[in-house]
């Protein structure tokens, strides 16, 4: 059962299929390198949301954040993303 004072951080993380072809990626990856910045091999830019979720454990909140993320955050089609459970307030 959840207790209602547990307060869950997490970021889910969304970025381009690594078989997407990534034009923000390659545009900051020209930048770095006309300003000599050696060495970067490769960029993907992507997005991050800091989502706080409460009265859930982490369990269940990473449920609610693969869903959301699914359904909402990322593009299936040419996009995949990764949930991180960042603090964990009240035990679960």
């Amino acid at each position: 059962m959840s207790d209602p004072s547990t307060t869950i951080l997490a970021e889910v993380r969304v970025y381009p299929r690594r078989e997407i072809l990534d034009p923000q990626g390659k545009a900051i990856a020209a930048a770095l390198e006309r300003l000599d910045f050696d060495g970067v091999a490769d960029v993907r830019a992507g997005k991050v949301f800091r989502i706080q979720l409460d009265g859930v454990d982490a369990e269940e909140a990473r449920a609610q954040l693969e869903t959301l993320a699914d359904r909402l955050l990322a593009n299936s089609v040419v996009e995949d993303f990764t949930v991180e459970i960042l603090d964990d307030e009240g035990g679960s």
